[in-house]
């Protein structure tokens, strides 16, 4: 998650939403990620889904069995759909979105029975840093 915290002041720093991910197999980080949609001017340029596709890459595999995903802000929907394809094993992740999260918050994509993938989920992981930085983001922009 240190990673993953890293690479969000990294989004920050840049104007983007303070958000990191990396996917990390067997001990070793396959995939790192954080947030770009402005820049790269791609709705779809999420902390996550950056790691998913850096991961896919490394393993030369759409299919990221025993991983575990770190973020360090619940995954939104499309996130969560996209770990749920890619068949990660377990999300780790910080501070939980109750506007936009998908992982408990507001649904529960990775976990829902009407799919054919369950993520393994541990909530709350360094919270309180990982909330901290939204915070301080939101506040310098309003």
């Amino acid at each position: 998650m240190q990673e993953a915290l890293t690479l969000a002041r990294k989004a920050g720093a840049i104007g983007e939403v303070p958000v990191g991910a990396v996917v990390v197999k067997q001990g070793a980080i396959i995939g790192r990620g954080w947030n770009h949609p402005i820049a790269a001017h791609d709705p779809t340029a999420h902390a996550e889904i950056i790691a998913i596709r850096e991961a896919a890459r490394t393993l030369g595999n759409y299919r990221l069995m025993d991983t575990t995903l770190y973020v360090t802000l619940e995954p939104c929907a499309m996130c969560a759909g996209a770990m749920v394809h890619a068949r990660v094993s377990r999300l780790v992740f910080g501070a939980p979105d109750p506007r936009a999260g998908a992982a408990g918050s507001l649904f529960n994509i990775v976990q829902t029975p009407a799919l054919n993938h369950r993520v393994d989920l541990a909530a709350g992981v360094l919270a309180e840093q990982c909330g901290e930085l939204l915070k301080v983001f939101f506040s310098q922009r309003r």
